[in-house]
């Protein structure tokens, strides 16, 4: 876990205009954490907190460029070769990437005996802000070449939708990663020369130097314009939908009409019969009939399976991309249901979290449906960089797929409880209070299933939401995985 942040320190920094140094020889993902967290709340102090997931990322390239610089320096020691001739980098660029991954605790390790550093310095001067990450290796022509390369290929590009469609090679730091962050830069009305590296006594220094009184936030684009009208094109829920929302709130209604009321759709009398019937309930015997079926889902449950069929029904039919995340989804759920049910012991949660878990990915499907090239194009670069999608899908198109989902969710009517956990399951920290249970227990059970799919690494998951539950070490992540792993394939083979 990411240790605290000084905020005294940060506040006399602000006031003083005196540099925050850090340094690392290794750059484990707490201290990439705890440097983000210094980052926020320094910009907050100095009244620019609208800019921090731009600077977050710049921040995080510029620092995981410098460690990968220093993993180089050692991989060509071992391998006794000479970065400054040419056709010895070339050979050694071939392996590096595959031989220090496969084994990158031991190429850390020689860093921090090499004495290979990683520092970071912020500091606020009057309306000027700099960020400046030091390596004590030289670059090499060849590595400078390719980052100015970079810089200049950026120039071509009016949008990051126009960057992620042309093929750049990415092997090695200074790839597509200094194409994001400049365009980055643009984001907030700034352009290169806010950017500068170079060899300064025996270092190289990346430096970015911002001027708060020229940050301009980019207004909606194109691409945000059309997300925001295919959003507002869905229709409303189906009529019989909406019927059954009224009988459901009227409390005079009888079971025995919301039952009628459900028999009249095949599809949705199925779905709730499977619902009855799932592991969720522990029923000693299978239940067909319609009427216990209701009885024992409750109003609420019978709500929240309304608002789940509504969404198949409508975007079903509209969208492709609806069937191959249903797999997905109901794991999720299952999993969230699972997780809020032995860590968070409050039944009252239970059904919000599993419908939360079947929704979570609703703003992906509109996305997807757009620009699925650019989507999947983002995921792989997220995969490769190792950081939340989020972030390159609301810098690409303007949203994020879990705000899009959420004002889909608005549209829709759903109560807020469903609102919360769509819109922050990539971000569960910034959830209302009320709502963090619901959330909490989605975002983990999302992490868990693209841990299995390997979208994400270990590393990337939240330490403050782990500890949240009780959750302190890999291991004890992946035992819970195979549990929740093995109850759902289990599950799944009685239907």
């Amino acid at each position: 876990m990411a240790p605290q942040i000084d905020v005294e320190q940060i506040k006399r920094a602000a006031q003083n205009a005196t540099p925050l140094t850090f340094k690392t020889f290794t750059l484990p993902h707490e201290t990439e954490e705890y440097l983000e967290e210094v980052l926020i709340a320094l910009l907050a102090e100095l009244g620019n907190v609208e800019i921090k997931d731009q600077l977050a990322y710049c921040l995080r390239e510029l620092a995981v460029n410098a460690k990968k610089a220093n993993t180089k320096r050692a991989y060509f020691h071992e391998k006794n070769l000479d970065l400054n001739n040419p056709a010895d980098y070339a050979l050694g660029m071939k392996t590096f990437k595959e031989h220090t991954l496969e084994n990158i605790q031991h190429y850390l390790q020689m860093q921090k005996e090499q004495g290979l550093y990683i520092k970071v310095v912020f500091q606020a001067r009057e309306r000027n802000f700099a960020i400046s990450v030091r390596n004590n290796v030289e670059m090499t022509k060849t590595e400078q070449i390719r980052i100015f390369d970079r810089i200049a290929r950026s120039r071509a590009f009016s949008s990051m939708e126009e960057a992620f469609s042309t093929v750049l090679d990415t092997s090695e730091g200074a790839g597509l990663g200094i194409v994001i962050l400049i365009l980055m830069l643009k984001k907030i009305g700034l352009d290169e020369d806010a950017f500068h590296i170079e060899v300064e006594n025996g270092e190289t220094v990346a430096t970015l130097a911002i001027p708060f009184s020229e940050v301009r936030i980019q207004k909606m684009d194109l691409l945000t314009q059309q997300i925001i009208r295919e959003v507002e094109s869905l229709p409303q829920f189906p009529d019989n939908i909406i019927y059954l929302q009224k009988l459901i709130s009227d409390p005079n209604s009888e079971l025995t009409d919301i039952a009628r009321q459900i028999s009249t759709d095949p599809a949705l009398t199925a779905d709730l019969l499977k619902l009855v019937n799932s592991a969720q309930f522990m029923l000693p015997k299978r239940v067909d009939n319609i009427v216990e079926a209701v009885k024992l889902v409750g109003m609420k449950g019978l709500r929240n399976l309304l608002y789940t069929h509504g969404t198949q029904k409508i975007l079903g039919t509209k969208y492709d991309e609806m069937r191959s995340m249903w797999q997905h989804a109901y794991r999720t759920a299952f999993y969230a249901y699972n997780l809020a049910k032995s860590f968070r012991k409050r039944k009252d949660i239970l059904d919000d979290v599993y419908v939360g878990g079947i929704l979570h990915d609703l703003g992906q499907i509109i996305i997807a449906s757009l620009r699925p090239e650019l989507l999947e194009r983002i995921k792989k670069f997220c995969k490769e960089k190792e950081i939340p999608t989020k972030l390159l899908e609301s810098f690409s198109m303007g949203l994020n797929h879990a705000e899009v989902g959420a004002l889909v969710a608005k549209k829709w009517n759903f109560p807020e409880q469903l609102v919360a956990a769509i819109r922050f399951h990539h971000s569960p920290l910034e959830a209302p209070e009320d709502y963090r249970d619901v959330v909490f227990s989605v975002y983990l059970a999302n992490c868990i299933a693209d841990l299995e799919r390997e979208r994400i690494v270990h590393d990337q998951l939240d330490s403050r939401v782990l500890m949240d539950f009780g959750i302190n070490e890999d291991s004890q992540l992946d035992r819970i995985q195979g549990r929740l792993a093995a109850a759902f394939e289990q599950q799944s083979s009685r239907f």
